[in-house]
């Protein structure tokens, strides 16, 4: 099987921030293994914030006065991926890596596998939040989806756990 590869001849790896410490964790991640030559022949990196719709998060027949909320929303919404794209730039300038920053409105999972599509990835990487099945079920699982439905190599990073004090053991 031909592995995915952008104009270079590099791999394509997507990676997918939200506003999350997991998110935060995956991209950390990711940036140093690229940086310290993990993959060999290099990647290309791109990194994909999925901002949601005002529409999403106030619903839909709120009432008298849901224009200025949903304003409101629109800004707080701006605000958080202007915020995520920053940390993920300074990021990748901290350890000399350059990338591809994209934010695309709509619902991560649809995004995501978008973005493989759109960039020909070879690997999408995403941060896990580790839910357990009962919140996953109600919640919805980006990672999962992605990695049934996306075309390519889905990593989901997972922080590792905090080491407990000797007290918590015992």
């Amino acid at each position: 099987m031909a592995e995915a590869e952008g104009e270079q001849g590099k791999t394509v790896v997507v990676v997918g921030v939200d506003y999350s410490e997991h998110s935060n964790y995956a991209l950390e991640w990711t940036v140093q293994h690229l940086a310290s030559g993990g993959m060999a022949g290099g990647a290309e990196l791109v990194i994909v914030h999925a901002k949601p719709s005002p529409s999403s998060v106030v619903g839909f027949g709120a009432g008298p006065g849901s224009g200025e909320v949903v304003r409101y929303v629109e800004a707080d919404l701006r605000k958080t991926a202007e915020d995520v794209v920053e940390k993920a730039r300074r990021l990748c300038i901290a350890n000399g890596m350059h990338a591809l920053i994209e934010v695309v409105e709509g619902e991560p999972r649809y995004v995501l596998c978008n973005a493989v599509e759109k960039h020909n990835a070879g690997l999408l990487v995403v941060g896990s939040h580790g839910y357990g099945a009962i919140k996953r079920a109600f919640l919805g699982s980006v990672s999962d989806y992605c990695a049934h439905h996306a075309h390519c190599s889905v990593m989901i990073v997972k922080q590792p756990k905090a080491k407990r004090t000797r007290a918590e053991t015992e």
